[in-house]
């Protein structure tokens, strides 16, 4: 799913609703996830709450601790360590070497 950085969430909610016709899926304040029953989803986010840098993209996985092994195989940069937020996520980023910052996460209880 992709997540667009914005200066202002609730105008770029608005926006989005009206041109895609999505709706609140989920909203923290400071990210709001848009969708539809299609399945088809839109981030907006101003400033992660727990990570030092806004992903580009968020990924969800069944195993995040293999995404995680892979991804130190790889050789890409971790810029947010194995986390387990309050909201229900556990996710870790990395950077690409396109400079992309990906979030893998999967959802876990709260």
């Amino acid at each position: 799913m992709p997540i667009l950085t914005v200066p202002d969430v609730r105008q770029a909610v608005r926006e989005h609703e009206a041109v895609l016709g999505l709706r609140v899926l989920m909203d923290l304040g400071w990210i709001v996830t848009l969708g539809d029953d299609e399945g088809h989803q839109l981030s907006l986010m101003s400033r992660d709450a727990s990570a030092p840098v806004n992903p580009d993209v968020s990924v969800f996985v069944d195993d995040v601790d293999a995404a995680l092994e892979r991804a130190r195989a790889a050789g890409v940069e971790i810029v947010h360590p194995m986390t387990r937020e309050p909201w229900g996520v556990t996710r870790f980023f990395y950077r690409g070497h396109d400079g992309r910052v990906v979030n893998v996460g999967t959802h876990t209880a709260v």
